[in-house]
């Protein structure tokens, strides 16, 4: 999701194999995890309303506007809200949404997409037209999309966004109200999963420019999805109800879904055990570390591995971390068996590199863990390198969650026996977290990715752009990046993006420490929560028929 800096940050039981070979061969979309005790079967339903309670415990969402949408909280109250014009079915497989139908160029450039009649809460038809001008939107810099390069594959998308094409010139046109024709810059076998993200849902125009302010409340935001807004109370909060207007309505089961915005793991735990909430943990919630082993003992917590990695950023602008060495050094003596084994158990595997084993380029990884007497040696090369006889002072910054907290103080523990040094551990509220790593006010912050689409170009691209955090830059890694957009050679893309990956490793703007796996209780009457492989969950499809 992806979904960069939170857990709740910008993705299970999956077959890696598959997964592997989807990377490269782009044959499709992972297959997704269908937590019922049937898959695909219909489960008899009551006339009974049905509801679910679930929880955020991240807080507030930092939008629920889909084309500015970069983390899982926010990407999944858009979820919700919208449809595209494609959308994992409860089985996990990729069908055909807003669109009923589409067609692909014999060289894989061109996407013709037919869309079925379908509309907006407010009534209005969704048309070409309104995909057409959200994918505009989200290229045009004057929006400051996060997500933008997401639409870099549009002939044209990068260079719009970059103030060097017209807004006409990029690759998508409504040629009538049905017709949306795509045409990419390079062929993206990808593209029909990246087409079911978030960022590619459409928005009505009336809505966003009748009012700047169009997604903030219930009463204008207009959507397209399976439920419709009906309360936000902030920092409370957020109810969603089943839209009449929804084209597939008949496959809803909800009549009600509520978001809570509960912080605390354990009382997100005990609503649960209450039945005041019908889903507690990932990936939306938390549940409290200390609970985890009874939890796998009762058999109550499902558990699936999700393409994902939690890492720090450095702020390579900033020193001592604008030295290279020095990032390696802190890199090399972090001990991440012991937070995986200690911290995290059940939710983790130790990450010696940036991409999840699904997408892994180098399965064997990249760094030595714990390697204290290395990081030693590091450490006094860069910092003679830089020219420093003593380290400044150095913090270490996460959004608040129990998990943020109890990983950085072993870190912190690990690098004071390590080098002798003391950091500083500051968290803070998670829209806050948010926007001080986009401004660079940040030694080291914790952060996260999880695929928005099953490639490697999807996490290396996180090192360029509006989301690249850590600021730092490489001409020969971007190089490799444009290469590997025009490589139609499968084993030879690999190889680019291999470099690539060696690239991004050597310099270490990021630190990983662990691959994420989700970990979740659910209540026996939930079925049908589509939870997919990149840990994007979708309530479509659920029921709760207590």
């Amino acid at each position: 999701m992806g979904v960069l800096l939170l857990h709740t940050w910008k993705k299970l039981s999956f077959c890696a194999v598959l997964l592997t070979s989807l990377a490269f061969a782009g044959c499709g979309t992972p297959q997704a995890s269908n937590t019922g005790e049937t898959t695909g079967a219909k489960q008899e339903q009551s006339s009974a309303p049905q509801t679910m309670q679930v929880n955020l415990n991240s807080g507030e969402p930092s939008t629920i506007d889909p084309g500015l949408a970069e983390d899982i909280p926010s990407m999944s109250v858009a979820r919700a809200a919208f449809d595209g014009l494609l959308r994992l079915n409860e089985k996990g497989e990729l069908k055909e949404a807003v669109a009923e139908k589409y067609e692909v160029s014999a060289d894989g450039l061109t996407y013709t997409f037919h869309l079925r009649e379908s509309k907006w809460t407010n009534g209005d038809p969704v048309t070409a037209h309104d995909f057409e001008y959200a994918w505009k939107r989200v290229l045009d810099p004057k929006t400051a999309s996060g997500y933008a390069y997401q639409m870099y594959y549009l002939k044209n998308g990068q260079a719009f966004n970059a103030n060097k094409a017209k807004a006409e010139d990029v690759g998508v046109k409504a040629t009538d109200d049905k017709t949306l024709v795509v045409t990419l810059e390079n062929p993206a076998p990808f593209f029909p999963g990246l087409v079911a993200s978030v960022t590619y849902f459409p928005v009505n125009k009336k809505a966003v420019e009748g009012n700047k302010e169009w997604a903030s409340k219930p009463e204008t935001y207009i959507s397209n999805g399976p439920f419709s807004l009906k309360n936000w109370e902030h920092k409370s909060k957020i109810e969603f109800e089943k839209s009449d207007s929804y084209w597939d309505k008949d496959a809803v089961k909800l009549s009600k879904l509520t978001l809570n915005m509960i912080e605390d793991a354990n009382t997100e735990l005990s609503m649960f055990e209450k039945g005041d909430l019908d889903w507690a943990g990932s990936p939306l919630g938390d549940l409290p570390l200390d609970a985890l082993d009874a939890l796998k003992e009762s058999g109550k917590m499902q558990a699936q591995a999700t393409a994902g990695t939690y890492w720090y950023i450095f702020n390579t602008k900033q020193k001592p971390f604008d030295n290279k060495k020095i990032r390696q050094a802190f890199a090399t003596a972090v001990n991440r068996q012991e937070i995986s084994d200690n911290v995290v158990p059940y939710k983790s595997t130790p990450a010696t590199g940036i991409l999840p084993p699904t997408m892994a380029l180098t399965p064997e990884g990249y760094i030595k863990d714990g390697d204290v007497e290395t990081a030693k040696k590091l450490l006094a090369e860069g910092m003679k390198e830089a020219g420093i006889k003593e380290l400044p002072p150095i913090t270490i910054a996460y959004n608040t969650s129990e998990v943020n907290s109890r990983i950085a103080t072993v870190i912190q523990d690990q690098w004071r026996k390590a080098f002798g040094i003391e950091v500083k551990l500051v968290n803070k509220e998670n829209k806050v977290h948010r926007e001080d790593m986009k401004q660079g006010n940040f030694t080291i912050g914790r952060g996260s990715w999880i695929g928005d689409f099953n490639d490697p170009i999807n996490f290396l691209e996180v090192f360029k752009g509006g989301l690249n955090t850590s600021k730092w830059e490489n001409k020969e890694f971007l190089d490799l990046l444009a290469q590997s957009a025009k490589e139609g050679d499968v084993a030879k893309r690999k190889e680019i993006l291999k470099k690539a990956e060696q690239i991004v490793m050597d310099e270490m703007p990021a630190l990983p420490i662990y691959y994420f796996t989700y970990a979740w209780v659910k209540q026996d009457s939930v079925k049908d929560v589509v939870v997919d492989a990149l840990g994007f969950i979708d309530f479509k499809y659920a029921s709760n028929q207590k």
